[in-house]
């Protein structure tokens, strides 16, 4: 099989598309033919072997063999089925997360069928699929079972046109939120479209210095700090950043001194989540937007796409 590899750190042109074994099926496993998978600003770190401290994990100098075929979501069909597997069959149409075990950059992925692994909702293409695994769980994570986000509150996304903002703003609508979005001036348009109440222009203004105004702050991007946003939350916010080994050392500290909290997580088991996004895709209550797609033999234009920074939604690698 096909399976897009890198083997050492660097820019998007390490990864290369080689042939490799098709992964062996265990008791407990499936065997999904991929149709689609992604390339995100996640693994777009990992290739580069960021953060550094990161790399305990990724491998010190280079990546670890495990490692090296990269992509965390996935849409495709079963192709075979471990001896104790009774949840599927070949031939039905999956989507999932990968996880720490990565590797859907490929033509076929080995998944536990005790994994992050659902049916693909009927109504989506395997590239819609694909491309509503992560950002779309991983804002429902953040909101709804970190922040216990309400109806009666008001929530401000950073970074409000990527592949977690874009359904951060719907999912925050669906609980009933007021919604502030941050984004780009081209991207004005877009989020609105999302449903969000309020749109900020980060170009023309600077939402840490509306004091007092949101109950919660959830940075998709990062691009915040706690340090300045705590300014625009109201007595008892909440400051929700995806990553940072700083916003760890907050979270730790505003538990211990109370009041304003920073609250830190990672989305990485997402049985719960996936049949209920699946079934808001199939009542069309979440939408997928798809900046680019290109093929896995061109998967490091794809990363490259990435590094700049301006993608809207997903980036979907068709296989």
């Amino acid at each position: 099989m096909r399976a897009a590899v890198h083997t050492s750190f660097g820019p998007p042109d390490v990864v290369q598309v080689v042939e490799r074994p098709i992964p062996p099926v265990r008791r407990g496993d499936v065997l999904i033919k991929v149709h689609a998978t992604t390339v995100t600003s996640a693994e777009c770190a990992m290739r580069r072997g960021e953060p550094w401290w990161g790399r305990v994990i990724l491998g010190l100098r280079r990546p670890r063999a495990h490692l090296r075929t990269l992509g965390l979501e996935v849409s495709g069909t079963v192709e075979e089925v471990g001896a104790d597997v009774t949840a599927f069959s070949p031939g039905d149409e999956v989507f999932g997360f990968t996880g720490f075990a990565v590797g859907a950059h490929a033509d076929y992925v080995r998944l536990p069928a005790t994994g992050s692994l659902a049916p693909k909702p009927s109504s989506s293409t395997f590239v819609e699929a694909a491309a509503a695994v992560d950002g779309a769980t991983t804002a429902l994570f953040f909101l709804r079972d970190k922040a216990k986000l309400r109806p009666d509150q008001h929530v401000l996304i950073n970074g409000a046109s990527g592949s977690i903002g874009t359904y951060a703003v719907q999912l925050a609508k669906h609980l009933g939120a007021t919604v502030t979005a941050v984004c780009g001036p081209s991207n004005v348009d877009l989020v609105r479209s999302l449903g969000a109440d309020h749109v900020i222009d980060y170009t023309t203004h600077d939402f840490t210095a509306d004091v007092g105004t949101y109950d919660i702050v959830f940075d998709t991007v990062t691009k915040s700090s706690f340090r300045d946003a705590r300014r625009s939350l109201r007595t008892g916010g909440k400051y929700l950043p995806t990553t940072g080994l700083t916003n760890n050392l907050w979270a730790l500290w505003t538990l211990l001194r109370g009041g304003k909290r920073v609250l830190v997580g990672m989305s990485v088991d997402k049985r719960a989540a996936l049949p209920l996004i699946s079934s808001l895709l199939e009542s069309g209550e979440l939408r997928v937007v798809v900046d680019r797609t290109y093929p896995l033999a061109d998967i490091a234009s794809a990363h490259r796409y990435v590094d700049a920074g301006h993608k809207r939604g997903n980036v979907v690698v068709t296989v």
